[in-house]
């Protein structure tokens, strides 16, 4: 299973060599997070109708699809490719979800997280980190962070969960120095 991964790799390097933004080419590599794996990451996050899961990097949607049909919340998905945000709301029709799901077409990083009460993520350790800093600031005290296989450098998860011989997924929820507690100052 290192093939996407050393493939993906081998792409950032080429682009760095032709001056292509290396973090554009990690986020449009995509693999598809495995069902029983997606299911794993909404349940270690505790999601329910009352959350609102955003998927950074949503690929075909599998993900926020799955947190509307299977544990009733709405749900928010950013992809940079065009065609994956296509598939995404085609999946979203098939599955009657259509009206809790919204799939947005953009550069991740200018998401406006503070509606997520939930997000997932399945990007590179480098992306993670990078993220890292906006999820602190406007996550609200209680959101969950969910990562499969990356974890965020020395920011220590408050779960590890174990999936597969592949799967290792992170949780981290927000605490009081989130957007909510600053507001409150």
């Amino acid at each position: 299973m290192a093939g996407p991964f050393l493939r993906a790799a081998a792409l950032v390097l080429a682009g760095a060599a032709l001056g292509c933004n290396p973090d554009a080419l990690i986020m449009a590599t995509y693999r598809g997070t495995p069902p029983h794996v997606a299911r794993a990451m909404l349940q270690l996050a505790d999601v329910g109708p009352e959350d609102v899961v955003y998927d950074l990097g949503s690929g075909d949607g599998r993900i926020v699809i799955m947190a509307a049909k299977e544990f009733g919340a709405r749900g928010v998905g950013y992809e940079i490719n065009p065609a994956l945000i296509e598939k995404a709301r085609a999946k979203a029709r098939a599955a009657g979800v259509e009206d809790r799901v919204q799939f947005i077409q953009g550069d991740l990083f200018a998401a406006d997280l503070r509606p997520a009460t939930v997000v997932t993520l399945y990007l590179f350790d480098t992306l993670n980190l990078r993220l890292r800093p906006k999820l602190q600031s406007e996550l609200a005290p209680g959101s969950r962070v969910v990562s499969h296989r990356f974890d965020m450098g020395d920011w220590k998860p408050d779960a590890e969960r174990r999936v597969d011989d592949e799967s290792v997924l992170y949780l981290w929820r927000i605490g009081e120095t989130g957007r909510a507690a600053r507001m409150r100052r």
